[in-house]
């Protein structure tokens, strides 16, 4: 017993690391080749037999990305309550999707949403501009994922960043390739059963270890062990006392925090890579079932994400303001290794002062102390992967949520790359370009395009245009405007056409995509944003002016042909656990 805790306490991040991930992603591979897909059925939506439970568990790992488990406390952590915002919204959107959209796309019985497009709008047209809508958003969702795992990798393997994303890349390339929806879907259930326990374990630690409770969503309100108090009192105290705003209150504009929540909430529930989920289990309630189900999965990470983040933030501000640099802990060294951790020691007096230079009024106090700027950059990415370094866990623990952050990110960008596959081979080739192709030839396509997809994926990865989460918040808007209207309208809408769909999607897709890229990348600046909203949430307003030029377009347009009409009537009728409708 002695031996084994010496040979256990011998071993070091980097040992605990390299056996924990070699062991998940050797269960991944294990379990795409005992699921490998044989038909383009069992590629797409893995033959439509997958369990409510199973699929539940599939369809919350893929929705939880490595935004869920790397960047969203990350963000809040800095954000404070500001950043409830992608909580509530991507929470929201989920709700939205399960109850208002999921039957019907299951009912309606078509494998992708540019099927479900082109065949409601009966039109190629807006079969391609879905195809182009569908492969626009995964692209940049994916880089996000692809971001996370080259963190994970470069920081805790300590191979260089771009090393860390090939290899991601590589695992994924060979279960999404082998597997389909088939081999994903099995490998999903075991991601989620690995983030979600390298997600819950160190949070159990470190609310023992702070505020004596072993639940984290109580401990969130609780008192601290040493006395001083509540914790987020405590978290505000140490805010403001470095010239930030309350970590407990709004410190931006209401609009912008009603846009950003919505484009989020309506971008999840236009997201390909979640609604083609309710496709792959046997009948319409076992959609229903499996969309309560993830869920509850689901909640289990977000309900947990608020107090991971007030714990890393409250723990980063004891660790090192005002402190001797020569005196940081090894996990401050660590992470600067990979820059996403930097100090500049501006004084030179040897300390680091981290405080909001941004604040006019303790500036001057600050200025009156020697201090000559902030002198610490913090990668938002960083706080869940450092938190249990900064809490000083065993490096078991640690190894955990590097193994959880990479399931987390692999898991999606897994059914991201499944998206943009059956969108190039499925609705592109085999409904578009090449109707005559046979089913083996569409598979090998689809294998191909993946292919494809993975290194344009690791080129994004290994060169991301911001955070995690914000990557993903402007994919969510890209699906909000594009997706959102042309889904709900073509369900709920019996005189929407052709004309209006595509219009409106042309439109949301160009303005959206134009104002972030403005605003990101093209000298826009932040006293410029329309109505004083952020390009995280744009989407919405793109969301509008897609329903307005399609309706007013669809009023000016010949109606639906009658055929169309009446299936639009029949995926409405709640007949349960009916057949997918028959239209062909």
């Amino acid at each position: 017993m002695i031996l084994n805790d010496i040979i256990l306490g011998a071993m070091g991040v980097q040992t605990w690391t390299a056996i924990i991930v070699g062991l998940t992603f050797l269960l991944y591979i294990g379990v795409a080749i005992w699921a490998r897909a044989g038909s383009t059925s069992e590629f797409y939506v893995a033959g439509g037999g997958v369990p409510p439970l199973l699929n539940g568990m599939a369809t919350a790992a893929d929705w939880m990305s490595a935004a869920s488990f790397i960047s969203m406390a990350g963000l809040i952590s800095f954000m404070g309550y500001q950043g409830a915002q992608y909580l509530m919204g991507w929470t929201g959107g989920y709700v939205l999707l399960a109850l208002l959209l999921a039957p019907y796309l299951r009912k309606f019985g078509k494998f992708t949403v540019p099927d479900f497009i082109g065949d409601r709008y009966y039109s190629q047209t807006a079969r391609l501009v879905a195809v182009i809508c569908a492969i626009f958003v995964s692209f940049t969702y994916i880089v996000g994922q692809m971001k996370g795992v080259g963190i994970a990798f470069s920081r805790f393997l300590e191979v260089d960043f771009a090393y860390g994303v090939m290899i991601g890349t590589g695992i994924v390339f060979f279960y999404a390739v082998l597997g389909g929806m088939k081999g994903i879907t099995y490998t999903q259930v075991a991601q989620y059963c690995v983030l979600i326990f390298a997600y819950l374990v160190p949070a159990i630690f470190i609310s023992i270890q702070m505020v004596g409770n072993p639940i984290p969503q109580l401990g969130f309100g609780g008192n601290l062990v040493d006395g001083s108090g509540p914790l987020l009192a405590k978290l505000d105290l140490l805010h403001t006392d470095l010239g930030f705003k309350e970590y407990t209150t709004s410190h931006t504009g209401k609009v912008n925090l009603f846009f950003v929540t919505a484009a989020l909430m309506l971008g999840t529930a236009g997201l390909p890579h979640v609604i083609v989920r309710f496709f792959t289990v046997p009948k319409v309630r076992d959609a229903r079932k499996s969309a309560g189900w993830a869920l509850v999965f689901i909640a289990l990470l977000y309900t947990t994400a608020p107090a991971v983040a007030a714990f890393a933030r409250t723990n980063l501000l004891n660790t090192v303001n005002d402190k001797s640099y020569a005196s940081m802990p090894a996990w401050f060294g660590n992470w600067e290794k990979t820059g996403l951790l930097k100090f500049e020691d501006k004084n030179g007096d040897g300390k680091i002062q981290y405080y909001n230079d941004k604040n006019a009024t303790y500036v001057q106090a600050a200025t009156s102390k020697g201090w000559k700027g902030n002198e610490l950059t913090v990668d938002r990415d960083i706080m869940v992967l450092a938190n249990p370094e900064i809490a000083n866990l065993p490096a078991w623990v640690i190894a955990l949520v590097v193994a959880g952050g990479l399931a987390a990110a692999l898991s999606t960008a897994a059914g991201l790359l499944l998206v943009i596959s059956s969108s190039i081979s499925h609705d592109l080739l085999k409904n578009f370009l090449m109707p005559g192709i046979t089913e083996k030839q569409e598979l090998t396509y689809a294998r191909i395009t993946i292919g494809v997809a993975v290194v344009i994926a690791a080129y994004f990865g290994i060169n991301p245009p911001g955070f995690v989460a914000q990557v993903v918040a402007w994919a969510f808007g890209l699906a909000a405007a594009s997706f959102f209207p042309a889904i709900l309208l073509g369900i709920f809408y019996k005189r929407m056409n052709m004309q209006g769909a595509v219009a409106g999607m042309i439109v949301g897709l160009l303005f959206t995509g134009t104002y972030i890229i403005y605003f990101k990348y093209g000298g826009g600046t932040a006293d410029q944003w329309w109505f004083g909203i952020s390009p995280e949430g744009i989407g919405t307003l793109g969301m509008i002016f897609n329903f307005i030029v399609a309706l007013a377009v669809s009023s000016f347009t010949p109606p639906p042909p009658e055929n169309i009409q009446n299936l639009v009537e029949e995926i409405r009728i709640p007949r349960g656990a009916g057949a997918p409708a028959d239209h062909d």
